[in-house]
């Protein structure tokens, strides 16, 4: 690993941060966020949104990292549900298939709080759900499983560490299977696009295609570094509070979740601005990581990420959402909303040209 590619000497780090999507990459600048997606026709959608204001607690160091990061999850659920939108409003037949009716808890949903009320409560209910299993797997089942070994050695320093390894063992292993799927494969191919995006625009050139591909997929202030960086200091946290029985370790796991996280994006935060000898060492682990959620994008690829970055860096931005052209400016307004219907239309008058007949 080539760290001068990563840590590059006259970059200049920036708040730019963004995400994968299905098809497509979201970045989001200081006051606007932009999804870009390719459609099944080779065209760019895009939607472009000023970002409302933060609360005071997102300035607040280490409170900061706490909102950042369920903020993130918000987000990233919203972010990828679009992209799947994007993608079969286009008739794109590998998302889904006919949009199916909805069920009982979502009507009376949208009959007490409106369709988009219900949207947050269901997006909401969705976050709360992957939360809950990522605790289940990645804290309260490793310290449980380790807890056997109790019968073999009382140390412990020993028994901290051995949760701490096989916690982050099962994330790697979680990472490396859903690696192998062919949506994943193409998932990651876009996150390597965001960060060659990012690195080419940190380094002062135009953003094309053939400067972007000059960098390389890793970047050190990404997210999946944030995970790692979570990782390793609940290992060295936890390890401070001996190891008493099932149920106070798992109180204690828990309560300094927030805690460790705010630490972890610091760390984050530090890393993409200094590129000094500590900051290196502490950020292989996470850049290692990123070996196995990044890949080589394509020539396209890496123009889906040039779009988004480029309309939300614009002095004038675009906001609204359609078809664009490479930087991001909408040349056609097409809501997916509207096309959905659209095609809901057609659908009906087929339907009654086939009853005429």
């Amino acid at each position: 690993m080539d760290l001068s590619r990563i840590f590059i000497k006259n970059a200049c780090p920036t708040s730019i941060g963004g995400q994968a999507v299905m098809e497509g990459v979201m970045m989001k600048g200081t006051d606007a966020c932009a999804v870009a997606v390719r459609t099944p026709e080779g065209k760019i959608h895009i939607r472009t949104e000023p970002l409302p204001a933060r609360p005071r607690i997102a300035s607040i160091p280490l409170l900061r990292g706490v909102y950042v990061f369920v903020e993130s999850l918000m987000q990233g659920m919203k972010t990828l549900m679009y992209s799947a939108d994007v993608l079969q409003a286009y008739g794109d037949e590998t998302v889904g298939t006919e949009e199916a009716e909805p069920d009982r808890l979502t009507r009376f949903l949208e009959a007490k709080l409106g369709a988009r009320g219900a949207w947050n409560v269901m997006i909401g209910f969705s976050v709360a759900l992957a939360i809950l299993f990522t605790v289940l797997i990645f804290v309260i089942g490793p310290t449980a499983l380790v807890g056997v070994l109790k019968k073999v050695t009382g140390n412990e320093i020993l028994l901290n560490l051995a949760e701490g390894i096989l916690r982050i063992a099962l994330f790697i292993g979680y990472i490396a299977v859903i690696s192998r799927m062919e949506d994943i494969k193409r998932l990651f191919r876009y996150h390597g696009a965001e960060h060659e995006t990012i690195h080419c625009f940190e380094n002062g050139l135009a953003l094309t295609p053939e400067n972007c591909s000059e960098f390389g997929t890793l970047h050190p202030r990404c997210g999946t570094s944030f995970l790692m960086f979570v990782m390793i200091i609940a290992l060295v946290l936890f390890s401070l509070l001996g190891w008493p029985g099932l149920a106070a370790r798992v109180i204690s796991r828990l309560l300094l979740i927030p805690v460790i996280a705010g630490v972890s994006f610091e760390l984050l935060k530090w890393a993409g601005r200094s590129s000094g000898p500590l900051v290196k060492a502490l950020s292989i682990p996470g850049l290692l990581l990123q070996k196995l959620t990044t890949a080589e994008p394509d020539e396209g690829m890496l123009e889906v990420a040039i779009a988004a970055l480029s309309a939300v860096l614009a002095e004038e931005k675009d906001f609204g959402e359609g078809i664009c052209d490479a930087e991001g400016r909408i040349l056609e307004h097409r809501s997916v909303a509207a096309l959905e219907n659209t095609e809901d239309q057609m659908t009906d008058d087929q339907n009654k040209e086939g009853s005429m007949e």
